[in-house]
C-alpha cells in the first residue's frame, strides 16, 4: 500500500530534518535544568522514585511525533487511480493481394509458401488492432475474398481458408490482382490506403496491364507494397497432376518479376522486398507494420485521494493529550 502512496509537495518533508536539532536541544536542556542535591546516604530514599518522573519524557516525544504528522501532511500525501481511454486518431486501411498460383505450393519455404504466408499474414493481422482488412485473392485470374473490415475473425477465418483448389484458373495476373484491390479501397474514406502484394511469379495472365492498375493505385493515392517470394534459383514445385489426383513435384526455376515489382512500389511510394525463406518474410511484415502506423491518441484521468487530513488529526489528538497530561499529571513537573 505504502508504494502506491505519493506526495504533492515532497519538497516539505525536508522539514523532518529540522526536528533532529529539536530532539538534541530537549536533551541537552533537559540535563541542564535537573536539580541536584548532594547526600552522604541514600538509604532514606529507597522505593521512593516516582514512574511520572520517568514518563515525563512523554509528552516530549508526543510533541515530536504531532510536529513530524504535520509535517509529512504539509507534503500531502495521496494515492492515484490513473485511467486512460484512447483515440484513433488516423485509421488505416490495407487490403492484402495474395497469390495462389501453383507455384505457391513449391516447398522452399517450409511446408510450403502459401502456408508460410498464411502463417506470417495471420501475426500481422492481430497486430493492426485498429485498422480495417481486407483479402484479394488472384492467380489467372482475381476476385475479393473478404471487403475491408474491422472484425479481424473474419479476416483470420478467411486467410485460413485460402489454399489452391482450382477454382480460378492457374497462372498470374498481378494486375488483375493489384486492380481488384485498388477497386476495395477507391472508395475508402480512410486517411491511410495500403495495399500488400505478394508474389512468386511473373505476370503472364489476366487482361489488365499491371502498369495500367499502378496508374490507378497512384491516382486514388494507394501506397503500395510488393513482396517477390521464393528462394534464389531452383525450388521443388508442381509440375504436373498425378492419376490420383496429387501433384508431382520437380525442380523449377525461381522466376520473380523483380523489376515490375519495384516499379509498382516505387511508382505509388511503397517499398519492394524479397523473401526467400521464412525469416525474411517475417521479418518483412514486421518491417511493413512498423513503416504503417495508425495514430492513437491516449488520455489519462487521475484521481486523486488525499490522505493528509487523517494524519493532520492524528497530530491534533497528540497535541490534546500533551496539553491535557501537561496541565493534570505533570502539572507539579512543571
Amino acid at each position: 500500500m505504502l508504494r502506491e502512496i505519493q506526495f504533492a509537495n515532497p519538497e516539505y518533508l525536508w522539514g523532518l530534518l529540522l526536528l533532529l536539532p529539536l530532539c538534541v536541544w530537549y536533551v541537552y536542556k533537559n540535563k541542564q535544568q535537573q536539580a541536584r542535591l548532594s547526600l552522604s546516604s541514600l538509604a532514606g530514599f529507597k522505593g521512593a522514585s516516582s514512574l511520572w518522573v520517568k514518563l515525563y519524557p512523554v509528552l516530549f516525544v508526543f510533541r515530536v511525533l504531532a510536529l513530524s504528522l504535520l509535517v509529512i501532511a504539509a507534503a500531502r500525501p495521496q494515492t492515484v487511480d490513473v485511467s486512460t481511454r484512447t483515440k484513433t486518431n488516423k485509421g488505416i486501411d490495407i487490403v492484402m493481394a495474395i497469390d495462389v498460383s501453383s507455384s505457391m505450393l513449391a516447398q522452399d519455404l517450409k511446408p510450403n509458401r502459401l502456408t508460410a504466408l498464411k502463417n506470417v499474414a495471420a501475426d500481422f493481422i492481430q497486430q493492426r488492432r485498429t485498422d480495417r482488412i481486407g483479402l484479394v485473392v488472384y492467380a489467372g485470374e482475381s476476385y475479393t475474398k473478404t471487403p475491408i473490415t474491422s472484425d479481424k475473425r473474419i479476416v483470420q477465418n478467411a486467410l485460413n481458408e485460402i489454399r489452391f483448389d482450382g477454382v480460378i484458373n492457374d497462372g498470374t495476373a498481378i494486375g488483375m490482382g493489384l486492380a481488384t484491390a485498388v477497386n476495395r479501397l477507391k472508395d475508402s474514406r480512410a486517411k491511410s490506403k495500403v495495399i500488400i502484394l505478394l508474389t512468386d511469379g511473373v505476370n503472364n495472365s489476366g487482361f489488365i496491364d499491371p502498369k495500367i492498375a499502378t496508374e490507378l493505385a497512384l491516382e486514388f493515392q494507394i501506397k503500395t507494397y510488393t513482396i517477390g517470394l521464393g528462394s534464389n534459383g531452383n525450388a521443388r514445385a508442381p509440375v504436373g497432376i498425378l492419376p490420383n489426383g496429387k501433384f508431382q513435384y520437380g525442380m523449377t526455376k525461381v522466376e520473380i518479376d523483380e523489376e515490375l515489382l519495384k516499379t509498382i512500389a516505387e511508382t505509388t511510394g511503397g517499398l519492394y522486398f524479397r523473401a526467400t525463406d521464412n525469416s525474411s518474410l517475417a521479418s518483412i511484415y514486421d518491417e511493413i507494420n512498423k513503416l504503417e502506423k495508425t495514430e492513437i491518441e491516449e488520455f489519462k484521468y487521475y484521481n486523486y485521494e488525499e490522505k493528509y487530513r487523517g494524519l493532520a488529526l492524528l497530530a491534533m489528538v497528540l497535541l490534546f493529550v500533551e496539553w491535557v497530561l501537561k496541565n493534570s499529571i505533570f502539572r507539579s513537573f512543571i
